[in-house]
């Protein structure tokens, strides 16, 4: 059995590329959607809410196999149009962080808007009197803000969002639970195995509470000594 470790191994290395990979997909979405819910613009707005709704209501492995199902037959199609015969294939490296990016996308959307929202419109508008721009004010005074208040919740969502990566081994991506359910399936030792790929995905989550604790007391640093000064 322990002829398979080293290959869940190589897996568990996959995991944490599209874990992070995934994550950023979510960040750069869930900023863009964040700023689009509050944009006061209509269009933007409904696109972002339809967006939230729709991800939130979905199954993510309804969605996963949609992307890479789905996809594969619209690409096909779309090169048979355009007089193309060959067949097309999704990588499913490509199909996996896409697909979790744009769940978690959502969601981020959600925890962004309401870290900005609980940072006092005042100082915004102090700092466009200033002459800032919109950019200017969003990474000088916003974001840095938006960091603390916005931490609760990214860490649950980047917990979930590792977790969530065992979903590619559906697709045929060979990360560590895919390669735990072909080294069960050839020893019929299915419990060392996945007890095996538990335990890493607890070290990964692990390590990750430990980061963003530091994290989020790094960024309450001055918010902690004032209200300790005030009592």
């Amino acid at each position: 059995m322990l002829d398979y470790i080293p290959r869940i191994l190589e897996g568990a290395l996959l995991t944490v590329a599209v874990s992070l990979l995934s994550l950023a997909v979510s960040i750069v979405l869930g900023l863009l959607g964040a700023s689009a819910k509050l944009s006061g613009h209509p269009v933007l707005s409904a696109l972002a809410t339809v967006y939230t709704t729709v991800v939130r209501g979905v199954p993510e492995l309804v969605l996963m196999l949609l992307v890479f199902y789905g996809g594969t037959i619209g690409l096909t199609h779309l090169l048979e149009t355009l007089g193309h015969t060959e067949a097309v294939d999704i990588n499913p490296f490509v199909a996996g962080v896409g697909t979790i990016g744009f769940i978690y996308g959502a969601y981020m959307t959600e925890t962004f808007r309401g870290a900005i929202l609980a940072i006092p419109r005042g100082q915004m508008e102090a700092a466009w009197a200033f002459g800032m721009g919109r950019l200017q004010t969003f990474i000088r005074i916003t974001l840095p803000q938006m960091v603390r208040y916005a931490l609760p919740g990214f860490t649950n969502n980047w917990l979930v969002l590792i977790k969530s990566t065992a979903l590619v081994s559906l697709i045929g991506l060979q990360d560590m639970t895919y390669l735990a359910k072909q080294a069960s399936a050839a020893t019929r030792e299915p419990i060392f195995f996945f007890v095996f790929v538990a335990g890493l995905f607890l070290v990964y989550t692990s390590i990750s509470l430990r980061a963003l604790r530091w994290l989020n007391e790094r960024f309450s640093l001055g918010v902690r000594r004032v209200s300790s000064w005030q009592g």
